[in-house]
């Protein structure tokens, strides 16, 4: 294939005429197909990603097991309930920070002497 530098000026022409035709072919061949210009013109965006709380999953799991005890004809010794949801980590005092920190750097420097 030659370099469009190379190419004369009805070559030029012909080919955007060309290219026009076929543009005008894959837009009439994506309304019959019903294709909107969006979801040819590249891949969807990426949904977030959801995220369900403990409570909920808890919710579900009861409800689930319940169905099932139902299906297969046991009753269940009780109802299940849902767990609270946890709550955020607990913060070190200081001075725990310090015993844990000094338990931490005897541990390394036994370390370091064993390797010697």
């Amino acid at each position: 294939m030659s370099s469009i530098s190379n190419l004369s000026v009805q070559q030029l022409r012909k080919a955007a005429t060309l290219k026009e035709r076929i543009q005008a072919l894959e837009k009439e061949l994506n309304q019959l197909l019903g294709y909107t210009v969006a979801s040819v013109a590249g891949p969807a965006p990426k949904k977030k990603k959801f995220k369900m709380s403990a409570s909920a999953k808890a919710k579900i799991s009861a409800a689930a097991k319940l169905r099932w005890a139902k299906i297969k004809g046991a009753t269940p010794a009780k109802t299940v309930t849902a767990k609270p949801a946890k709550k955020g980590k607990g913060k070190m005092s200081p001075a725990v920070k310090a015993k844990l920190s000094a338990k931490m750097k005897a541990l390394w420097a036994a370390r370091k002497a064993a390797k010697k």
